[in-house]
C-alpha cells in the first residue's frame, strides 16, 4: 500500500476520532471552562525585597570619628608611597620643572559669545582635508 492510499484512508478516520474526543466526551467545554476561570481569577503577584545591612545610623561623634580614621589611612597609605618613591613628598617630584607654554594666540572673544567659532581663534588654520578626497578616487561623485 501507498503512502498517499493509506494517507487517504487513515485522514479521515483520525478526523471523526478527534471530533468525537473533543465534542462528545466534553473534552473542549472543559478547556473553555479552564480558561474562562483563569481569565476571571488573575492573581497578582508580589515581590518582596528584604535588605540584609539596614544603613547603619551613626551619631555625628561616630560619623567624625569614622573620617578621621579614614584620613589617617590614607596619610598611611600616602607615606608608604612616598617611602617606596623614594621622596620626602611628592611635591618633590615637580621640583624644577615649569609648566608649559601656550602654544597660540588666545582665541578672540565674540561680543555675544553665541558664534560657535568663538572658540578658536581667527587666524586658526583649522584641520587640513586636501587629501581627504585622494582617498576615495571617482566614487566621491556617487556618494553625493
Amino acid at each position: 500500500m501507498k503512502k498517499q492510499e493509506l494517507q487517504k484512508i487513515l485522514k479521515p478516520l483520525i478526523k471523526e476520532c478527534i471530533k468525537e474526543v473533543i465534542f462528545e466526551e466534553g473534552v473542549l467545554s472543559n478547556l473553555i471552562k479552564e480558561v474562562a476561570l483563569g481569565i476571571g481569577s488573575q492573581q497578582t503577584i508580589v515581590e518582596t525585597i528584604e535588605t540584609k545591612d539596614p544603613a547603619p545610623d551613626f551619631s555625628r561623634s561616630q560619623r567624625v570619628e569614622l573620617q578621621e580614621e579614614s584620613r589617617r589611612g590614607m596619610e598611611d597609605t600616602r607615606q608608604k608611597l612616598e617611602q617606596s618613591l623614594g621622596s620626602s613628598t611628592l611635591g618633590g617630584i615637580f621640583e624644577n620643572v615649569e609648566p608649559i607654554p601656550p602654544g597660540g594666540e588666545s582665541p578672540a572673544k565674540t561680543s555675544d559669545g553665541q558664534s560657535p567659532l568663538s572658540l578658536y581663534a581667527a587666524n586658526d588654520p583649522g584641520v587640513d582635508i586636501s587629501g581627504l578626497m585622494s582617498l576615495g578616487g571617482n566614487k566621491w561623485k556617487n556618494m553625493i
